[in-house]
């Protein structure tokens, strides 16, 4: 669609051109074409419509594969005789085929080509979500081996394909966190459309794995529901077996060995990961897309660029480690009482008390934060920044799937009987998890917008530098070392009391939100969902509507979560 190629025409000033952001030799820029925008005189101009039209073709290109992925997939659902799981699986391992293809000639062709990456985006792919791709890429590989060995077992029951369809998924992840870890920050400038198409499509094909992993996590969780409603109904009369369901027969069961259980059971704990691999993977490819062409202005990157440092925090690790701690313990005595054949009323209690604890803490911290923010001289960052604006867009998306199943849930129990104590606490919780989460987003969205404190306390800077100095010059002894540990001790209280109190309010909070969001995100994720498990919901608005609406609320309030302790690291950073 487009002819990339170097071009040292001086604009024209028949077309408006915004002021060149790129460094003064303009002979290695690779200015976009169109064939619709030939006739403008203005190279400036003509590249920025080409820009325009590549992001419009590519994100068609991506609409188109997401429907028709989106289609087979609801046609297994609702018709699994014409389509069955197996078209599926054939459908996507083409799509990352494809993806994989593209990937490597990437890597090998279109970055290698002169003055291909001449800039680099510092605020595109930070370590923690590129860290964040790498640990759910380990997971979800290691997902896919326990998915082949599994089938592997069961190979006299199970297509071929389920043993493939895992072999080109686990090529597809390695092969997708290499490219991200190496080139995420990429502001590529040569082959813009064809990169752009190729960006759109991995995009594409992991919004259909997360939408496959979310229908088929679904159907897990009512096979389960429903075996746990068989064993209350029929308790004290011989157990039933928990094994998945083959082309909805028992003709396919897990047999008493230990390798299938372990296969079975591992397969159902790093389900999660996978969905969160995906949402992770995707936010990152945007990020790059945005990125295609962008000439970043050398005079407005920062020469400083804030570092983490675990200075001038006290109460906030304090506090968040005592809530991790207690939600710990919470988890593993809901894990244990409300996964057996009875649950027990009291640990339903106990789980939502936890959170009608926790909530308002959050809440009163981030409105606090807020306020200091109003109260602060730093200045507003207004400058372009494509990471930034997807965060925005995510914590706003992501947080939706809370806010909607709370909602849910505040009508079911007020229709019903919200007098009751676990229904009073489950309207409790919901309420307040809305308000947490408006009040957090608020809180991250106005940090991320502040301009760094870049400019650190001259009198930390000095008393380091005469620590260090003073430190070479001593002989290590005994005596010696334990003084230099109260000099330290001693040099880190100086530094806590010498923060504005501004400062060390906002690192107090930040790391106590980010703590509190950890805790919240291992809960659900490793499988405490009370939604399913309490029945409430369900009664009221039936089992299939719940089931559907649980199922897109609860990953996008787990990605909710992991999303925001990245912004509030950003925050806890820049305070």
């Amino acid at each position: 669609m487009s002819d990339n190629k170097a071009s040292r025409q001086k604009p024209c000033h028949h077309c408006k051109s915004r002021p060149a952001s790129a460094p003064p030799d303009t002979s290695t820029i690779h200015y976009e074409k169109f064939w619709l925008y030939r006739h403008c005189s203005s190279v400036q101009q003509r590249d920025r419509q080409a820009q325009k039209a590549g992001q419009l073709f590519s994100g068609l290109l991506a609409m188109n594969v997401v429907f028709l992925g989106s289609a087979f997939i609801s046609s297994v659902i609702f018709n699994h005789v014409a389509i069955t799981l197996a078209d599926v699986w054939i459908l996507l391992s083409i799509l990352k085929v494809l993806c994989v293809s593209w990937i490597i000639y990437y890597l090998l062709g279109t970055s290698r080509q002169p003055h291909a990456v001449l800039y680099r985006d510092s605020h595109a792919g930070p370590i923690w979500i590129r860290g964040s791709v790498l640990l759910f890429g380990s997971f979800s590989i290691l997902l896919n081996v326990f998915h082949i060995g599994y089938s592997a077992v069961l190979i006299q029951c199970k297509s071929r394909v389920e043993i493939v369809f895992p072999s080109i998924e686990i090529l597809f992840i390695c092969t997708q966190a290499f490219f991200l870890w190496r080139h995420s920050k990429d502001c590529i400038q040569v082959q813009h459309n064809f990169t752009r198409c190729g960006l759109m499509l991995t995009i594409a094909t992991n919004l259909l794995l997360w939408l496959l992993a979310v229908t088929n996590d679904t159907i897990h969780m009512e096979i389960e529901s429903q075996l746990r409603e068989v064993e209350q109904r029929f308790a004290g009369k011989a157990p039933f077996s928990h094994t998945y369901l083959c082309n909805e027969t028992t003709s396919c069961t897990c047999p008493n060995t230990t390798i299938c259980k372990v296969f079975q059971k591992g397969y159902i704990l790093l389900y999660p990961f996978n969905t969160e691999y995906c949402l992770v993977c995707c936010s990152v490819l945007y990020v790059m897309w945005k990125n295609v062409g962008r000439r970043i202005n050398h005079h407005h990157v920062p020469h400083i660029k804030p570092k983490f440092k675990l200075q001038g925090v006290v109460f906030g690790p304090l506090l968040g480690t005592a809530a991790v701690i207690i939600g710990i313990c919470v988890f593993m005595m809901y894990q244990i009482q409300a996964t057996g054949s009875a649950a027990n009323r009291q640990v339903f209690v106990m789980y939502y008390s936890y959170y009608i604890v926790l909530l308002p803490l959050m809440s009163v911290g981030a409105v606090i934060g807020t306020i200091i923010h109003a109260l602060e001289k730093r200045e507003l960052d207004t400058l372009k920044n494509p990471t930034r604006s997807l965060d925005v867009i995510l914590l706003m998306g992501a947080a939706l799937g809370q806010i909607g199943m709370s909602y849910f849930s505040i009508v079911a129990l007020v229709a019903t009987d919200p007098r009751d104590l676990l229904n009073s606490l489950i309207l409790s919780y919901s309420v307040l998890l809305i308000f947490q989460n408006i009040t957090q987003n608020v809180f991250i969205i106005d940090g991320l917008h502040r301009q760094p404190s870049v400019c650190p306390d001259k009198e930390e800077e000095i008393e380091e530098e005469q620590n260090h100095e003073a430190y070479d010059q001593r002989r290590v002894s005994m005596l010696e070392l334990g003084q230099e540990i109260r000099k330290v001790s001693l040099s880190y209280i100086h530094s806590y009391s010498h923060l504005s109190w501004k400062r060390r309010a906002l690192r107090e909070i930040s790391f106590f939100l980010v703590l509190c969001n950890i805790i919240l995100w291992i809960m659900p994720t490793f499988g405490a969902h009370p939604v399913f498990e309490n029945g409430l919901e369900k009664s009221f608005y039936g089992y299939s509507t719940w089931f559907a609406i649980v199922n897109f609320g609860l990953p996008l309030g787990v990605f909710y979560r992991m999303h925001s302790v990245g912004g509030l690291l950003e925050v806890y950073i820049t305070a």
